[in-house]
């Protein structure tokens, strides 16, 4: 892989970074007990703890934000060790077989870390 490529894969991997810190953000907060890690929050409703169905409502809303947050978190995860290979001059080696991956691969997902024929999913 060439160094104009390995570049236009960087420039696209900080611009979804900073669109995954951004969508994280907007329903999460940076978790003070796990260093780089996010805990979802509610929003601003206010909830009347009597009022039963709000309750429910904000238990609700922090359940989804959870997932939502993980899911954001470990492609955050993901985009943040490929920026790490490209620093390391490993960016676009198969973890599997050390070979280097498909362009087209890397194309589709520029984080990925195997080749296509390693990818069983």
């Amino acid at each position: 892989m060439n160094t104009k490529d390995i570049k236009t894969f960087e420039e696209r991997l900080l611009a979804e970074k900073a669109e995954l810190e951004s969508e994280l953000a907007g329903i999460a907060k940076s978790d003070t007990h796990n260093r780089g890690g996010w805990e979802a929050n509610a929003g601003n409703m206010e909830v009347d703890a009597a009022d039963e169905n709000e309750v429910a409502d904000k238990f609700e809303e922090i359940e989804e934000n959870t997932l939502i947050a993980n899911q954001l978190e470990n492609q955050l995860i993901e985009v943040k060790a490929a920026l790490d290979r490209i620093k390391n001059g490993t960016y676009g080696v198969c973890e599997k077989c050390g070979k280097p991956m498909e362009k087209g691969r890397l194309e589709a997902n520029p984080s990925a870390r195997i080749s296509i024929k390693h990818d069983h999913k």
